[in-house]
């Protein structure tokens, strides 16, 4: 059984939030070159697929066996809503809400996991967890600027709520999973679900034909790059390595705690807005950043307390 470390759980989690942030820039670009969320969600998820199966061919070939049984109907549940489902709504949320809305919807994902280990499994929570998730909502609330408008996209704001869903499913299916087998191979079978699903809705010899270069957008509009080479990176260092990294936290952080420490994301991207594309970060916003940062903290600290308590 793999020895829990918690200080590199987080150094694992708030790494792939890290990517995962710059990633909604990066993504901006790919699918400003003429592709739809849903060949966008296609694209990724396949080329992250090759790149599992190519490292697991080359350095950890049992990760290639197939999960059997149990273990296997969990996987394909984290394939279909964790991955799958969290990509496409993701990015139909991106394409019809403001970005800042669209991650403050999904980033609801920590209070679907407090609620669902409290009132589902009926674990103990501390006290502090509850000051922290809403620490952290409110902050991102402030970072996003709710109070600009309440008039959004209707399905925009059912994707964005079906995202918070699928992520907070991602993280409970996969700290379930990676208890009871390999990490690399309960995401690498994951994505070859996922994978299967996305080229059903929407096939990747159908998505159109890319230009020679797509414009980078906002500040460095006047650069242009190959759609290809930012689809590549997006796919290892905003795909392959993030999502790895979440699902080996998961291994030595509870989900409570690492789908907290993950709202970095939306901090991150609020500032890749401000920095990148001219998105204003006024001073209220950095306030909320605050919070933000104070909720993480407080879940940490929830965390070294919960420790200490009898196992049962």
């Amino acid at each position: 059984m793999t020895t829990r470390n918690a200080r590199l759980g987080y150094v694992l989690v708030i790494t792939a939030a890290v990517l995962f942030g710059i990633n909604g820039g990066l993504s901006r670009v790919a699918m400003g070159s003429g592709l739809s969320p849903e060949s966008f969600t296609t694209v990724r998820v396949t080329g992250a697929t090759l790149v599992f199966i190519a490292y697991a061919a080359c350095f950890r070939r049992s990760a290639l066996r197939r999960p059997k049984g149990t273990a296997m109907l969990l996987v394909i549940a984290l394939g279909l809503v964790g991955v799958a489902a969290l990509q496409l709504t993701y990015n139909v949320a991106i394409d019809r809400l403001p970005l800042g809305i669209a991650l403050l919807i999904e980033y609801l994902a920590p209070v679907l996991v407090v609620l669902w280990v409290r009132f589902v499994r009926k674990e103990p929570v501390h006290g502090r967890m509850w000051l922290a998730v809403g620490l952290a909502v409110v902050g991102l609330a402030v970072v996003s600027r709710v109070w600009n408008g309440l008039t959004f996209d209707g399905l925009g704001v059912v994707m964005a709520l079906l995202a918070a869903v699928s992520f907070a499913t991602y993280f409970l299916l996969g700290e379930h999973n990676v208890g009871l087998d390999d990490p690399l191979r309960v995401i690498l079978w994951a994505f070859v679900v996922a994978t299967v699903v996305m080229n059903l809705v929407e096939p990747l010899w159908q998505m159109p034909r890319l230009a020679g270069s797509t414009s980078m957008l906002g500040r460095l509009e006047d650069h242009s790059v190959n759609p290809w080479l930012v689809i590549a990176v997006i796919v290892v260092l905003g795909t392959v390595v993030p999502f790895f990294l979440e699902m080996l936290a998961l291994r030595h952080l509870p989900a409570t705690i690492v789908t907290v420490i993950a709202m970095l994301e939306p901090v991150l991207a609020n500032v890749l807005g401000w920095a990148w594309f001219r998105e204003s970060l006024t001073p209220v916003q950095a306030l909320g950043a605050a919070a933000v940062l104070a909720g993480i903290v407080l879940a940490q600290t929830s965390r070294r307390v919960e420790t200490v308590l009898p196992q049962p």
